[in-house]
């Protein structure tokens, strides 16, 4: 049941509209929520340690408002200790 290329995109984001304190980001977005680049972002997804991004097109992907979020807590509790 995975979201492949197109997969079920369509119903996940339908699922985060209903909830609008979901937003969906871009690129850009998250790189300035992040401070991390374009080419780290994509390290740490193939790594497993970021968020991964939804595909809505061919050329567009989005990421969740509130999993980077969460990505960006759990990096501050870690270095906090």
């Amino acid at each position: 049941m995975g979201l492949g290329p197109h997969g079920n995109a369509r119903e996940l984001i339908r699922g985060y509209m209903q909830h609008p304190v979901n937003k969906l980001l871009r690129l850009p977005q998250v790189k300035s929520a992040t401070g991390l680049s374009k080419s780290t972002i994509y390290a740490r997804i193939a790594e497993g340690t970021f968020p991964k991004q939804i595909p809505l097109g061919p050329r567009l992907v989005v990421w969740v408002e509130s999993d980077i979020q969460n990505w960006i807590t759990e990096q501050v509790s870690a270095a906090r200790g």
